[in-house]
């Protein structure tokens, strides 16, 4: 089997049967990362180019670990030290990087459909790792991965994601994926923070975050993002933690063995307390390590399409 498209946009785009295909390859991925020898031939005589518009500590490091671990030739493009600050267009950045030889280019941008917009001007395969309030494929693709190996199956798990829904690509991301996969997905946050229902089909919304937390399989609590934010849509910092935070007395509603995540920076005590982020059952440091997993699976794919090559 191989990826239907030479791009991985968004896992709106995937069917279930590709998420499972970069999911199994993942499992195999992350016995390099856990061994002593991290060093494997898989992409040798491959360059990547990271290209990202926004600031990004996990995503992109885990980008260029994966690139490093897998043999391959990886550079980093910030846009404040580029042409771009100069002007150039993203099309045209794009394109020189293109002619470059350069085989895939991993994008983060403010602007939803940036990299959309790119892959139809390169030749490169094109990953996104963000793009405004979009998508953000590849931390939900890391989160099912974190799932799927803790709960041994996606397929029945009731998921709530809390918190800023209206503004998380990763909650779109990760709905996308969840409901394709045959889990269910309860969204809540406060009123103002949640999307249209028929954005989100198929996830049930809550404005409490009692209802979503109720026998759920999985928690996960998404960073408040102030800085997408153009006015106040809740009171305080303070007030939002005290109706809609996740701590001790709330994770009770849900299952005793619930797993915990948060795709991170986490802000303790405004999502979570500290003793749930620290709990037995959080996977939030794990995360980590499957992110590279699955980046490492996401990069060896998209290049080895090569002779395979199919029209998208």
């Amino acid at each position: 089997m191989i990826l239907k498209s030479k791009d991985l946009l968004g896992l709106k785009d995937l069917t279930a049967e590709e998420i499972e295909y970069i999911l199994d390859t993942a499992r195999t991925m992350k016995y390099v990362i856990t061994s002593n020898n991290k060093r494997t031939p898989h992409l040798q005589g491959k360059s990547i180019v990271t290209l990202f518009y926004e600031n990004s500590t996990r995503t992109r490091l885990s980008f260029e670990l994966a690139s490093k671990y897998m043999s391959a030739s990886s550079a980093n493009i910030a846009s404040s030290v580029s042409s771009v600050a100069k002007g150039e267009t993203l099309i045209d950045t794009g394109k020189t990087i293109d002619m470059m030889g350069t085989d895939v280019i991993v994008i983060r941008h403010p602007q939803s459909g940036a990299p959309h917009l790119l892959a139809k001007h390169v030749k490169a395969s094109v990953i996104n790792a963000g793009d405004g309030m979009n998508e953000h494929p590849t931390q939900a693709l890391l989160d099912l991965f974190t799932m799927r190996e803790k709960k041994g199956t996606l397929k029945g798990l009731k998921v709530a994601i809390l918190g800023d829904i209206y503004h998380s690509r990763v909650a779109r991301s990760n709905t996308w994926g969840l409901l394709k996969m045959g889990a269910e997905v309860a969204l809540a946050g406060p009123a103002t923070l949640l999307p249209p229902k028929i954005e989100m089909a198929g996830a049930k919304i809550y404005s409490t975050v009692h209802e979503a937390l109720i026998d759920a399989d999985v928690v996960i609590s998404l960073r408040m993002q102030l800085e997408r934010q153009k006015k106040a849509l809740f009171p305080s910092v303070r007030e939002y933690f005290r109706f809609f935070g996740l701590d001790e007395n709330r994770l009770r509603l849900a299952k005793k063995d619930v797993l915990i995540m948060h795709p991170g920076p986490v802000n303790r005590g405004v999502e979570l307390t500290s003793s749930v982020a620290d709990n037995e059952q959080s996977a939030i440091n794990e995360q980590v390590t499957n992110g590279v997993a699955v980046r490492m699976a996401l990069l060896y794919l998209l290049t080895r399409r090569g002779a395979h090559e199919t029209t998208d």
